[in-house]
């Protein structure tokens, strides 16, 4: 931790701790940090008009036009206040509590409303709109930028941590394109949601503070087919510890604005990378090498509760290698390694099983940008570390899968037994989310007799393949012994199935002394039973647009606990089958 955050955690603890954990939002405000000061401050209603300090460039022009911008990071943009009225439709009480250290009654006031909705802005803070370029769909798409959303303010909590605060939905800004600078419902109350369900699956991910709808009329094609229909305008006040990605470092890359990419990796360096020293001249290596693993590690979490982004574009890759950008997203249903969420992804690029491809395309544009910065040495040394990028996800995927499976040490034909899984899985269509979560479940007495429960519905349609007994004989030796032999039965099985070669000789495993109950426990303990399937998503959409928000409320409570059977979420049917209506649902990046 910083000095400076250190300071201001210690002082903010101080002050939570006088009687109470919570602080009141003007103690809040007053705490609220801007990323740039004036020489002095407005009065009220009015902008300033001279930027005299910023940790990083802002755009000398302030006025609020689309156009292209040059040699900054920032471009000053003031939110646009909704012209109806505002109504908030739901907050994450931790979010609030935990990072932002307010009480959760704030959420009350007139004064939050108008926070969150981007209708007031407090006097001295001057909210910022974040430059920055990418690839989209596999090509350059120039200068892109935070077209729709406002950094309203930094945040360094009580814990000293640093949280920056980004409204979404909230306005036009420099680089809105031809866009409104608008969000819709819809599209936010996936946001919020999806924020919060990735955080409790244990997934890196940015936050959701609030959702807040307007009766304004925001005009959307959601299918890009002509058929243009009115919606609601909405906000999500979102945070995260940074919201620099890949593109921005692209942009100035592409724009020869060399000096300042380095002004700009040396910010987040120095806040972010702590354990990277400001004085190895090797620190952009090795900031890259974080970025490199933690971007497999990062992707291979997704494929491991079956989400697909949807729209895996440099511009919505993290530098800090969290989830950001929630779009046309989707969880899985039946196992398929081609599925695709984004009904706008017409060549499949960034369909679920091709994710890992695509982070590695993300971070090979990441180190053109870096080159221009690397000696020749360090150029060499970096490629080696983008060439390592495979090992590394395919080794974290296989942890992450021999876990969900119960497995305890090492076997070496632990891989082979997962996509020997996958593939019946794929091969019957059996539900991701269920099926490894009804193998937590089922006992291994029911497994050995083949006696699948009907409650057990994933398994039960896995089990029409012809080869599932076999796998659940090796699946239970490897869960049994210690030690063991699978020659014959991979020799036979896998090639056919796996079209792996076996040829493994004796490999020591340690599930000696585990317990079924204990095995059960544990794997209920990572695989979810809930996840927020697109079609949940949508049944809260359909009644938030009828003014009903107790779908979004139940499903924001069922989502903070995924791992526990919630009588609630069995009724609303959030682990039975998915309904007919689902197959036919479809998303897009129209938002």
């Amino acid at each position: 931790m910083h000095t400076k955050e250190a300071c201001v955690g210690e002082r903010r603890l101080k002050e939570c701790e006088r009687g109470t954990t919570r602080i009141f939002f003007p103690l809040f405000l007053s705490h609220l940090q801007s990323w740039v000061c004036f020489s002095s401050l407005p009065s009220t209603g009015t902008k300033p008009s001279w930027i005299v300090q910023s940790a990083l460039p802002v755009d000398p022009i302030q006025e609020n036009y689309v156009r292209q911008v040059r040699d900054c990071i920032f471009s000053v943009a003031y939110p646009t206040p909704f012209k109806s009225r505002v109504l908030l439709v739901a907050v994450s009480k931790v979010v609030l509590e935990e990072i932002l250290d307010l009480d959760v009654s704030i959420t009350e006031t007139d004064d939050f409303l108008q926070f969150v909705s981007g209708g007031k802005v407090g006097i001295g803070f001057v909210p910022l709109a974040h430059r920055y370029g990418g690839h989209q769909f596999g090509s350059w798409a120039g200068q892109l930028g935070d077209g729709r959303a406002h950094m309203i303010g930094v945040y360094t909590n009580r814990y000293g941590e640093r949280w920056e605060l980004q409204l979404k939905g909230s306005g036009k800004t420099p680089y809105s394109r031809d866009g409104d600078g608008r969000a819709v419902l819809r599209s936010s109350v996936r946001e919020f949601l999806c924020s919060e369900a990735m955080h409790y699956l244990g997934i890196p991910t940015s936050r959701a503070a609030s959702l807040v709808v307007s009766d304004d009329d925001v005009w959307r094609d959601q299918f890009y087919n002509g058929n243009v229909k009115k919606e609601r305008g909405a906000v999500v006040l979102r945070v995260a510890k940074s919201w620099f990605r890949i593109g921005s470092l692209e942009i100035l890359a592409h724009s020869g604005e060399l000096d300042l990419q380095r002004s700009l990796l040396d910010f987040i360096i120095q806040e972010h990378f702590p354990s990277i020293s400001m004085n190895d001249s090797n620190r952009y290596l090795d900031f890259f090498s974080r970025v490199v693993s933690e971007t497999a590690n990062l992707i291979a979490l997704w494929m491991s509760v079956g989400f697909a982004h949807g729209v895996c574009n440099t511009d919505n890759f993290s530098l800090l290698s969290i989830t950001i950008d929630y779009g046309p997203f989707g969880f899985m249903e039946s196992y398929d390694p081609d599925f695709v969420p984004n009904t706008s992804d017409d060549e499949r690029r960034y369909k679920i099983g091709n994710q890992a491809n695509v982070g590695l395309f993300n971070l090979d544009k990441l180190l053109q940008a870096l080159k221009p910065l690397l000696d020749s040495r360090q150029k060499q040394l970096a490629f080696q570390i983008v060439e390592g990028y495979s090992s590394h996800y395919y080794l974290h995927f296989t942890e992450l899968f021999k876990a969900k499976l119960g497995f305890l040490g090492e076997g070496e034909d632990d891989y082979y037994l997962i996509a020997f899984l996958l593939r019946l899985m794929e091969d019957t269509k059996a539900d991701f989310t269920m099926t490894f979560r009804q193998l937590s479940e089922i006992t291994q007495d029911q497994l050995k007799e083949l006696h699948i429960p009907k409650e057990y519905w994933a398994l039960q349609d896995l089990a029409k393949h012809k080869f599932f007994s076999d796998w659940v004989t090796m699946y239970l030796l490897r869960l049994r012994r210690s030690r063991y032999t699978q020659e014959r039965l991979w020799g036979s099985l896998c090639a056919r199935i796996c079209r792996e070669s076996s040829g493994k000789k004796g490999q020591t495993v340690s599930n000696k002394g585990d317990s079924d109950s204990k095995r059960r426990k544990r794997m209920t303990s990572i695989n979810p039973r809930y996840v927020l399937r697109n079609w949940m998503a949508e049944s809260a959409i359909r009644k938030a647009e009828m003014n009903d928000f107790s779908g979004v409320h139940l499903l924001q409570q069922v989502l903070q606990h995924p791992f526990q059977r919630q009588s609630v979420a069995e009724k609303a049917g959030y682990a039975l089958h998915p309904p007919t209506w689902a197959k036919d649902l479809k998303v897009s990046c129209s938002s």
